[in-house]
């Protein structure tokens, strides 16, 4: 069964207000993550990957360390990597629950440590790519980033948060200030209530 562009969680507009116009989002959903699912499925179409989960193909078909990586990965996993980032924004669920906060006091000693780790690893990841808050096999929650399309289930981890830092997640609003989008995806975008249930 082929795969499907999914649904916004909220309406074009509702972000507006929070820093993400509905620009962005006409752009960004129904035009980049739409030709991920579109190009996806005629690349997987008659091969072995056919008939798979979105989280198999993309652990299946990583290969570490390559230099590019193949087009159904490449599909595949910004298709798994945008239907988890349109959930972790929202309009509302803006304050963190205290099950959350305390896990990332515990593993980063303050939230303030937390949001300035997640920010300097988006900053600094050269090229498109995104930054992420994952739990390790071992529990630990830590920061990471990866380029391209490359996400936690690559290596195993649980994604609790990811911010996409390709360029067309941000330009419209923010110009080449990615710095800015990042701490206002902190502030105003992120829904903690899903990052929570996702522990």
């Amino acid at each position: 069964m082929a795969f499907e562009l999914p649904d916004l969680p909220y309406a074009h507009d509702a972000l507006a207000s929070n820093g993400m116009s509905q620009e962005t989002l006409e752009y960004h959903h129904d035009i980049h993550h739409k030709a991920y699912v579109d190009n996806g499925n005629k690349l997987i179409a008659g091969t072995e990957w056919e008939g798979k989960s979105l989280e198999e193909i993309v652990k299946g078909t990583y290969q570490a360390g390559a230099v590019a990586q193949n087009g159904i990965f490449n599909n595949a996993s910004q298709h798994w990597n945008h239907t988890q980032f349109w959930e972790m924004m929202g309009p509302s669920n803006h304050d963190m629950p205290s099950e959350l906060e305390a896990a990332i006091k515990e593993s980063f000693g303050s939230v303030d440590k937390f949001k300035e780790e997640f920010g300097a690893a988006g900053a600094g990841q050269f090229g498109s790519g995104w930054c992420w808050l994952v739990k390790d096999a071992d529990g630990g929650l830590k920061v990471t980033k990866t380029e391209n399309g490359v996400n936690p289930l690559c290596f195993g981890q649980t994604a609790l948060l990811g911010c996409d830092v390709w360029e067309h997640s941000y330009y419209i609003d923010f110009r080449n200030k990615r710095p800015a989008y990042l701490n206002n995806f902190m502030d105003n975008l992120v829904n903690w209530e899903n990052v929570a249930s996702r522990l």
